[in-house]
């Protein structure tokens, strides 16, 4: 066994809505912890399923998920060959990685952001380099980063929108910062988060990819596609890196339930739209909120918010008690509430309100 994974603590999931229902004696439980789609999955994915050949259940999947790489490939505007899927955005994580990393190297990333990033460095025996988001923002701090980039360093790691502070950037600000990076640094780009962007009308880094062989960009059907159960993510990065992911990953890691699913959901766009509109309106609201209570937080362009609390653990064991769960343990002091619905947001609020009184 590798010395490094004797350390590493097993992934406790979250407990089950069932029985957190039963043991809290709740009659309704809203997760609002997993940054899922609340509004729930197009009904063509539900459509497409059901009409999906069952009498294949026997063959292997399309390795190549040729159909679902081709409709992704004409909709981003990029060669099929710079697409590489995996079962979500974890099996990319993994293969980055496990193919980039060996022993020694060192890896870079904002904190906080997401973990799995970090675990999988540790994994391969690597170092990990935490820079702290700027305290007032809660977004990257690229100067910091740049002057962490040592001889060791491998990987740089770049959540746009930021999970968990919810902080987007603009991909100048993030071109800018590639530009500055030694060519042999490898610049992943997790864009699971984009399509809730709303301050401007082009998020995405993806145009500026060309320019950056050293650059990668991810994207996720887990969030407003509405498919977290699914598990369907893809990166895009120049061919020959792909060459080397696709030599690597297991053979039929999409199976085609999932391929069928992911198809149908990207040819709705109306419903990521409503979810997207939704999710803003509802996103305005806790942030107006969240101001005029005087709570930390930092302006969000993803599907939570992020907000310091001076008694969040208690906080989020009263709103649990009430049928709300939140994510906790991001940092102190901190939760992190997924934007679930009108009507839900309504009732936390009023929840806060009354805990803020107390």
């Amino acid at each position: 066994m590798k010395e490094q994974v004797k350390g590493i603590e097993s992934y406790v999931p979250e407990e089950p809505l069932t029985q957190v229902k039963k043991r809290l004696g709740l009659k309704k439980l809203v997760r609002l912890s997993a940054n899922e789609n609340p509004f729930g999955t197009s009904n063509e994915v539900k459509n497409a399923l059901l009409n999906w050949n069952f009498s294949e259940g026997n063959r292997y999947p399309d390795g190549n998920a040729t159909q679902l790489r081709q409709a992704i490939a004409t909709k981003l505007d990029v060669q099929p060959e710079n697409l590489v899927f995996g079962v979500g955005l974890d099996e990319i994580i993994m293969l980055l990685s496990h193919i980039f990393l060996e022993k020694g190297d060192e890896v870079l990333l904002t904190k906080p952001t997401f973990s799995e990033y970090a675990l999988h460095a540790e994994i391969e025996g690597c170092k990990v380099v935490e820079v702290p988001c700027n305290t007032e923002t809660g977004g990257h701090s690229f100067a910091g980063m740049l002057a962490k980039i040592t001889a060791k360093t491998k990987i740089i790691w770049l959540c746009n929108p930021n999970n968990p502070t919810g902080v987007y950037e603009k991909p100048a600000a993030i071109a800018d910062f590639v530009a500055q990076v030694p060519a042999d640094v490898l610049v992943v780009i997790d864009e699971a988060y984009i399509h809730y962007v709303t301050d401007t009308k082009a998020p995405s880094f993806l145009p500026f990819l060309d320019k950056y062989p050293n650059a990668v960009l991810m994207r996720t059907f887990s969030k407003a596609y509405g498919l977290a159960n699914y598990r369907v993510g893809y990166a895009v990065m120049a061919a020959k890196l792909a060459a080397y992911m696709q030599a690597v990953r297991l053979p039929y890691n999409l199976n085609a339930l999932s391929q069928t699913a992911a198809l149908a959901a990207l040819n709705d766009q109306k419903f990521v739209a409503d979810s997207v509109q939704k999710t803003e309106r509802e996103r305005k609201a806790w942030e107006k909120f969240l101001t005029a209570a005087n709570i930390k937080h930092f302006h969000s362009q993803a599907n939570f918010i992020f907000f310091k609390y001076p008694d969040a653990p208690g906080l989020a064991d009263m709103l649990l008690k009430n049928g709300y769960q939140l994510r906790r343990g991001l940092a102190k002091d901190w939760l992190r509430l997924t934007i679930g619905t009108a009507a839900d947001g309504e009732k936390i609020r009023e929840l806060i309100k009354t805990q803020k009184r107390s």
